[in-house]
Parts: structure tokens; C-alpha cells; sequence
């Protein structure tokens, strides 16, 4: 049998991966008899673990949220998970860099030795971005977002002096909280503009909360941080670029291969021609990024795309 401080361990794993155990069959996963399972509960329970009792034919037990934080267990892979989130967190974009730092060295200290080198091995360096989201707001959106309650918040304006400045605080039905490339967004159907908007949500400051419930809508798609992506891009659709098109390149796919997007696509040719298809968010945009590869081209399709060259080359030859 085991000593009372690993039975202890191993009744703590069993309670935290499943929700409900009858009493028998944790005496007979720890080897046990039913009487020291409940010895052993009662000394979690000082340890400051709510382990609530159920009532049934064989009893049972639950472990439930209690009002402090009492330590908690991981097997090896949740500890080395927890870790490396820790250590990427300051490039998330939430404001909780030096918090992550902490909760890493404690995670850290209570390791063992074998999992210790393993999170050394791997030397993050992090790029925090620009701007940063307050955590608490953070909170603040995702839980309307969880409890379907209209959203009421003040929403700073991009550049000083715009309408935003001046606006009231906007009410909309929160949907999802996408994270992209190191910012965080609110998707939201706002009626007063009958449509789908995305905010940023270190540009919200949220009201009072209204106490107001609505039913949620369907994100197009059915997937949200598609359909942002796909707004990003000038479409509705399920993130393709509204315009695409396709070009032959004096150049060789090698060269041209580091700086497409992941949905380009790019066939080599020869040697020192490949056939490149890609998007953007308007003709001229495209005809633009295709110019900048430096390169002689022709282009295959569609005849959009010949006409914003053109548009493209006069207004660059009318530059004084």
C-alpha cells in the first residue's frame, strides 16, 4: 500500500480528471478500503480542496470549486504545457507579462529535475506587440461573450479627433474573442448597423453591465476566427481574398517561395520562371504586391488584374 502522502497525490489526480467518482471505485483504483478513501478526503478537504460527498446506494465524491486557490497537481505533459504557455505569454498580447514571469519561476521550482531541463532546453525569447490588453477587460468581454449578455463599452477611436471620440457607448451581442496575431478581438452583431463588427479589445473600455440576454446568432461559416480572418481580408466569405489572381514570374520559385502568404500557390516552371496565384484585398492592392517582387511578369488571368497594372503604372508615372 501506498503512504499516505502518495495515496493522497493519486486520489487528487483521479478527483481532478473526472467529475463524479462513486466511493467504491476509488477505493479500488488506490487499493484501499472505502474508509480510508474518506480519511483521505476529509484531509484534502483541510488542505483547502472542496471535495463535496454525493449521496447515492454506494456515496460518492466531487471535487468542486472552493473560495482560495489550494495547490494543484499536473502529470509531466500538463507541467511542461503549463510552462511553455507561461513562457509565451508576454507575446499574447495580454498585459500579463510579468505575472507569466512569476507563475513560470514558481511552476519552475516545484519541478522536478527531469522536467526542469526539459523547459530549459527550449529558450523562448518573446516580441510583446504594440499594444497590450488590459487582462481585467479581458475577462470582462469573454464572460458576456459566455453568458449572452449585451455588451455595452465606450470604444477609444483609432486616431485622435475621430467620430469614435465622440461616440456613445456602443451595444452590441458578443459573440467570440479571437486572438490574432498578437491582438484580441470582439466579435459582435451590433442592430444598430445591422451587421457583423470586430472590435478591438484594447480599445473597449465595457459599461455597467446591462443584465440583458440575447440569443446567439450564427457566425457565417460557423467559424469565428475564419470569418474575422476572412473580414481582415475584405470578404465575407470563409477567409479567401475577394480578389485573386495568377501571373508567371521571371524569377525562380525559390525565390519568390519566402515571401507568399500560406494560401499562395506557386508552381516552378523552369529554372528561372514559376506561376504564382494569390490575393488581395482590391485589384490595385494586388497589382501592387506583384510589382514588388521586382521582377518581369506576365499576367495569366483574370482581366481585372491587367487593368489595375494599368491603373497602377499611370498613377506611379504621374508622380511628381
Amino acid at each position: 500500500m501506498a503512504g499516505p502522502s502518495s495515496r493522497m497525490l493519486a486520489l487528487l489526480s483521479l478527483l481532478q480528471v473526472r467529475r463524479d467518482w462513486p466511493g467504491d471505485v476509488l477505493a479500488d483504483r488506490l487499493e484501499v478500503s472505502p474508509r480510508t478513501v474518506r480519511r483521505d478526503v476529509d484531509r484534502l478537504r483541510e488542505l483547502g480542496y472542496r471535495v463535496e460527498a454525493l449521496k447515492g446506494p454506494a456515496g460518492g465524491y466531487r471535487l468542486s470549486a472552493g473560495s482560495e486557490l489550494p495547490p494543484l497537481l499536473f502529470d509531466d505533459e500538463q507541467a511542461v504545457a503549463i510552462a511553455l504557455a507561461l513562457a509565451v505569454a508576454p507575446a499574447s498580447g495580454a498585459d500579463i507579462a510579468e505575472s507569466a514571469v512569476r507563475a513560470l519561476a514558481a511552476v519552475r521550482q516545484v519541478m522536478p529535475s527531469r522536467l526542469r531541463h526539459r523547459i530549459d532546453a527550449v529558450d523562448v525569447v518573446t516580441t510583446p506587440g504594440a499594444t497590450t490588453v488590459d487582462p481585467g477587460v479581458l475577462v470582462a468581454v469573454s464572460e458576456a461573450v459566455h453568458t449572452a449578455q449585451v455588451l455595452r463599452f465606450g470604444y477609444a477611436a483609432a486616431w485622435p479627433g475621430d467620430e469614435d471620440d465622440d461616440r456613445p457607448p456602443r451595444r452590441v451581442e458578443p459573440h467570440a474573442v479571437v486572438a490574432r496575431n498578437g491582438r484580441w478581438y470582439l466579435l459582435a452583431w451590433e442592430d444598430e448597423r445591422d451587421d457583423w463588427r470586430t472590435y478591438r479589445i484594447d480599445r473597449m473600455a465595457p459599461r455597467t453591465p446591462t443584465g440583458r440576454h440575447f440569443t446567439p446568432r450564427a457566425v457565417p461559416g460557423g467559424d469565428p476566427a475564419a470569418f474575422v480572418a476572412a473580414r481582415f481580408r475584405g470578404s465575407d466569405g470563409a477567409g479567401a481574398w475577394p480578389c485573386t489572381g495568377t501571373v508567371v514570374l521571371h524569377a525562380p520559385a525559390r525565390r519568390v517561395a519566402p515571401y507568399l502568404d500560406a494560401d499562395a500557390v506557386l508552381e516552378e516552371l523552369g529554372p528561372d520562371r514559376c506561376r504564382l496565384t494569390t490575393g488581395s484585398w482590391s485589384w490595385t492592392a494586388l497589382a501592387a504586391r506583384i510589382a514588388g517582387f521586382d521582377v518581369a511578369f506576365e499576367v495569366e488571368a483574370p482581366a481585372p488584374l491587367r487593368a489595375a497594372l494599368d491603373t497602377l503604372a499611370d498613377r506611379l508615372r504621374s508622380v511628381p
